[in-house]
């Protein structure tokens, strides 16, 4: 069976340098995330949040760095200084 590789939040976090946040914030609505929610439940005396746990695909992490990661010309071999 072939399995396809796929990071979490934590782990594109440890990969890039940026914060959860801003993972999240850049992956909710990618294309091929899976996006599993709990709804908010409502009970007699309390409400609990909608909680939410991202997979990123590796294919989609990729896509992503590669759209967002600055591309240079000329002598510096393509890497940033």
């Amino acid at each position: 069976m072939l399995e396809t590789l796929v990071y979490t939040v934590a782990e594109v976090s440890a990969l890039t340098g940026l914060s959860r946040q801003t993972v999240t914030r850049m992956f909710q609505k990618e294309p091929g995330v899976l996006v599993l929610k709990r709804p908010r439940v409502e009970t007699m005396h309390k409400t609990k949040r909608v909680y939410c746990t991202i997979r990123i695909p590796r294919a989609v992490y990729e896509r992503v760095v590669n759209r967002l990661t600055v591309k240079t010309h000329g002598g510096s071999n393509g890497k940033l200084q």
